[in-house]
């Protein structure tokens, strides 16, 4: 075991012992995620860095949790290949351990999958002070659960990611995009018909307002393939560079109508009809829709429920407001329980980012 890791351990068990609290934080980029935590000393994962292993050939990498997120992708595009799911960045100083914590994924979610279906294998710092590894060569899960997954998004709850080893896939060959303008529900309709034929479409997103909006649609495959589809759909097309951008600022939140301090993420079923909630930006082909703006947490959240999905407040005005709100949905019982479990069995004192996700967790 190596130094820095002897002395995170040491860090861990000694809050442990004195049932002191650890707030898990690498380059705090999106450090506004969830509840603010209650600490009494901040664990730093970001000088824990450094790729361990990469196989081009056998699509896969494995590295330290303060690896920085751009090095990562640098390297991965030196080889042609990407991390499929698109994580955002937000700011400068972005480590590949928030990008697994969080599991926030970009515009090419739908198509590419989410985050934690790229997770091969964990090694976990726990709360007890136990190094621990899940997944990869070494199968070994609690309860039967898949434990390298349901590591992706617990924001550090069950323990500090200290490794990940993920999946990474090829880069396209060829990457267009275009432009329509249309309303709300007829860009839903489109983005839904389109899904179900094949056309080599990685990314929507439609935003505006009442009766008038813009629709854009990224096409990614072979040249072939990418020129069929824009004769079959039609459209604007925009300059590549253009278009790089434009979908660097929808993953990062520079675009003006996520770059807010309020702003509520929905996940529905893509089919679902325009809520009628204000001014919203939709993604993933219909399955997520942004709000922005003061908002009423019951009404947004119920609008959610009704349509079969949920709510987060995914940026809080302020402390007040994420307190009062709740970030994440409510759990149902049973989903709570199982939480509950989880927590337990990782963290028994509750050292570790304590309410984070939810007040009792």
């Amino acid at each position: 075991m190596d130094v820095l890791l002897s002395d995170l351990r040491a860090r861990v068990l000694m809050a442990h012992v004195g049932r002191k609290s650890l707030y898990i934080r690498g380059g705090g980029t999106k450090g506004f995620y969830g509840l603010p935590v209650d600490h009494d000393a901040v664990l730093d994962l970001s000088p824990y860095a450094g790729v361990i292993d990469y196989q081009p050939s056998e699509l896969v990498l494995s590295a330290r949790a303060g690896t920085p997120l751009a090095q990562v992708e640098e390297m991965l595009a030196e080889q042609g290949q990407m991390l499929a799911f698109e994580p955002p960045h937000f700011s400068e100083g972005a480590t590949l351990g928030g990008c697994i914590a969080t599991a926030l994924a970009g515009p090419r979610r739908a198509s590419a999958g989410s985050v934690g279906d790229f997770v091969l294998g964990v090694r976990l710092l726990d709360a007890q002070g136990r190094v621990l590894r899940f997944g990869g060569e070494v199968m070994k899960n609690v309860a039967g659960y898949d434990v390298s997954r349901l590591v992706a998004g617990s924001l550090g709850t069950l323990g500090a990611i200290l490794e990940v080893s993920l999946k990474v896939l090829p880069r396209p060959a060829r990457e267009t995009t275009l432009r329509f303008e249309m309303d709300e529900a007829t860009a839903l309709r489109r983005m839904n018909a389109w899904g179900g034929q094949a056309l080599p479409v990685s990314a929507t997103a439609w935003s505006g307002g009442a009766g008038a909006g813009c629709l854009t649609v990224r096409l990614s495959g072979a040249e072939a393939a990418i020129a069929a589809a824009r004769a079959a759909l039609g459209g604007e097309a925009l300059a590549d560079e253009e278009a790089r951008a434009w979908w660097r600022s929808l993953r990062d939140h520079a675009h003006p109508f996520l770059a807010v301090r309020s702003l509520w993420r929905l996940s529905v079923p893509s089919v679902t009809r325009p809520l009628g909630l204000g001014p919203t930006l939709i993604e993933w082909g219909g399955a997520q829709r942004w709000l922005c703006g003061p908002q009423s947490a019951q009404r947004v959240r119920q609008a959610a429920a009704l349509a079969g999905g949920h709510a987060t407040l995914f940026r809080a005005v302020s402390v007040d407001e994420a307190r009062a709100s709740g970030v994440f949905h409510p759990l149902s019982p049973p989903v709570a329980a199982i939480h509950r479990r989880l927590k337990n069995e990782f963290d028994p004192e509750g050292v570790l980012n304590p309410g984070r996700m939810y007040p009792d967790l």
